[in-house]
């Protein structure tokens, strides 16, 4: 299987909603390592590698989000895997 890496911002109403935590217990429990965090102009940052399945599946996740969120947009790039990733982290 193929491992790679996903950037991926997330557009709605994503802050305040658990949007974090969520992503982050959702990669852990595919595997994935990376990091999420909030950004200034209100969206959230996600980058996240791992088998591609996974990050596949991560992608349809935030794609809804939590129950609370309501997601306009996600724009994708796609990376090159880069192993730098141990655990799944929320960063500042």
């Amino acid at each position: 299987m193929a491992l790679k890496q996903l950037h991926l911002v997330v557009r709605g109403r994503v802050q305040g909603v658990y949007f974090r935590a969520s992503t982050q217990r959702e990669a852990r429990r595919l595997g994935l390592g990376g990091w999420v965090k909030n950004r200034v102009d209100g969206s959230i940052e996600i980058l996240a590698e791992g088998e591609e399945i996974a990050i596949r599946e991560l992608f349809g996740w935030a794609q809804k989000g939590p129950t609370a969120a309501r997601v306009e947009r996600v724009d994708t790039r796609w990376r090159s895997f880069t192993g730098e990733f141990s655990d799944f982290r929320i960063v500042t």
